[in-house]
């Protein structure tokens, strides 16, 4: 299985970002999509994941702002992210495991990060 989340770049404060993430293949071990983010030294952190069929959680902080999505027929997940502010600049992931969980020692498939810079 492979992943790839793409979409990043340098926006300003109030600025709107949708990020994507291709999977190649969906199976029962890929039966959820999920964001995750690490700032510079920091740990990673969970923004939210989708199942295929559209169940989906968000990590209390990000509710409101961030908006996942999945198009099952085009294997791609997203994530709307609205109202951004300086401390939303990380390298975002996203990552597939087989149940919809924000804990991400549970995803077994990751890729390889797409950078957002929210900066004036």
């Amino acid at each position: 299985v492979q992943l790839q989340a793409f979409g990043g770049g340098l926006v300003r404060p109030g600025d709107s970002l949708r990020l994507s993430c291709a999977a190649s293949e969906r199976t029962f071990r890929t039966n959820a999509i999920g964001w995750f983010r690490q700032a510079p030294g920091k740990e990673r952190v969970f923004v939210a994941a989708i199942t295929w069929n559209g169940a989906s959680i968000y990590a209390n902080s990000m509710k409101g702002r961030f908006t996942i999505s999945s198009d099952y027929a085009r294997n791609m997940v997203y994530l709307q992210m609205n109202s951004l502010k300086p401390e939303d600049t990380a390298l975002y992931y996203c990552a597939a495991t087989s149940r919809l969980t924000g804990t991400y020692t549970t995803y077994e498939y990751w890729g390889q990060g797409t950078q957002v810079t929210v900066s004036s």
